[in-house]
């Protein structure tokens, strides 16, 4: 290890090659304090040239290489495993100047979502894709598991959104396409490879990416509906509200434990309704006429300007009100729209039986069939409960992961998503472009 460590010293610099535990300690664990394993070192480099470097080196010594970002993830790829070198993107911070003719921007792996919004937003523009850990989110660790947040429904998951990428590959061959050309038919795209891959298949140290307009005038309302049901049956009308921009699903539990966390009174009385619908629309003029006459019959508020503010303040703090109360199972599962109630039904069946005492909290992204679905307590019944919602999901034409990627926490069940033949494809593309198996093994595929 002395020698791999002088190695990377000698390409990144003494000063960006942690080997101490107390500096280490913050890149061996994940947001949700669920994987944690020691690192021999957190490498932290700054040109495609120096992970090149760096991954040279790592494969000279055998030494495989996990690369990280934010480290917001919550499947475990991104945090170190049976020696692995912790790779850190967080310097990677550059972003060009935005290119207002054709809408785009280059960024940094390292640029967190919410300085590439504010970046955008001081040209005139805006970027697409939001959640609520878009503070130390960033860029590349988006890209890495096409991640989609709550504007899905207007402009689409991160992939949308990629319009170029440098990245390295395992033998540190540098691949640069960041000329953001919108056509282009030159064979298959290795850029869209990428997006998704969890870093795989490559270290992705740039991106070009796509803007949109920004909207500056919102109007918000939080609909109370009898059931998920009824929350889907909204559905089609609001898809045909021109400035829609997010429709959220809260269940009860989550709208009461997000507002109990922040110390506010509910919008709404979370005894009132089976799900609550958060309504987003967004324009170059005011859309509160549109989205009040279209949501007149139904019982809900509507909300401009500062209580807008607040919904979604409620909505993006269900997750750390949900850490706040404990360790969850949290499982990021998407079926057809039709059976979303199918599948929470089911869900509290199993509950009943498997876990009585445990507290089940719901919400994710209406449009897509996208629930986040979190148990509090389930203790001995973790994996039964894990099993369940996973193969109902499968079962009902969805998805284990629709936006938080597969990592080394559902990496055994992509072979039952998407058959053999699928997975083997896959393993034929990662063995041609990391045949020593060098970038985050374990991560997506299972280790054979």
């Amino acid at each position: 290890m002395n020698e791999l460590f002088a190695a990377l010293r000698a390409v990144v610099g003494k000063d960006h090659v942690l080997t101490d535990p107390d500096m280490k300690s913050g890149y061996e664990i994940d947001w949700l304090r669920q994987y944690i394993d020691d690192t021999p070192c957190v490498v932290r480099p700054h040109t495609a040239e120096e992970v090149a470097g760096v991954l040279q080196a790592c494969a000279a010594a055998g030494v495989a290489v996990v690369p990280q970002g934010g480290n917001t993830g919550l499947v475990g790829g991104s945090t170190p495993r049976d020696g692995a070198v912790v790779l850190s993107m967080q310097r990677f911070t550059e972003l060009g100047e935005v290119d207002v003719r054709s809408m785009q921007v280059t960024a940094g792996a390292g640029v967190t979502i919410e300085q590439l919004q504010l970046h955008a937003r001081a040209a005139g523009l805006d970027f697409a894709v939001d959640w609520g850990a878009r503070a130390t989110a960033t860029v590349g660790g988006a890209v890495n598991t096409n991640a989609g947040g709550s504007r899905v429904v207007r402009f689409g998951t991160m992939r949308a959104q990629v319009m170029g990428v440098q990245a390295v590959l395992a033998d540190g061959s540098i691949i640069t396409q960041l000329g953001g050309l919108p056509k282009e038919t030159a064979g298959p795209s290795l850029v869209q490879l990428l997006v998704g891959s969890e870093g795989t298949l490559a270290v992705v140290t740039a991106v070009r990416l796509r803007l949109v307009p920004w909207y500056q005038h919102t109007a918000a309302a939080l609909v109370a509906c009898d059931s998920l049901m009824h929350a889907v049956g909204l559905l089609p009308a609001l898809r045909a509200l021109p400035n829609l921009d997010a429709v959220e699903v809260l269940l009860p539990e989550a709208l009461q434990i997000a507002c109990k966390h922040l110390g506010v009174k509910p919008p709404l009385d979370p005894a009132s309704a089976g799900a609550f619908v958060m309504v987003d629309c967004a324009a170059h003029r005011d859309p509160t006429d549109e989205l009040a006459e279209l949501l007149g019959s139904q019982i809900g508020v509507l909300a401009v300007g500062a209580q807008r503010d607040k919904l979604f303040a409620i909505r993006d703090h269900i997750t750390i009100a949900i850490g706040a109360l404990g360790k969850p199972l949290k499982l990021d599962v998407a079926v057809p729209v039709l059976h979303l109630d199918r599948l929470v039904r089911a869900v509290r069946t199993g509950l009943r039986e498997l876990a009585p005492r445990a507290q089940l909290v719901v919400f994710g992204h209406l449009a897509e069939g996208n629930l986040h679905v979190n148990v509090l307590g389930a203790g001995d019944a973790e994996a039964a409960l894990k099993e369940l919602v996973l193969t109902t999901a499968i079962d009902l034409g969805g998805t284990i992961s629709a936006e938080h990627g597969i990592g080394v926490s559902k990496a055994e069940w992509l072979e039952r998503l998407k058959g053999p033949a699928h997975v083997a494809a896959l393993r034929a593309i990662k063995g041609a472009l990391d045949p020593a198996g060098l970038l985050n093994p374990g991560v997506l595929l299972p280790v054979e």
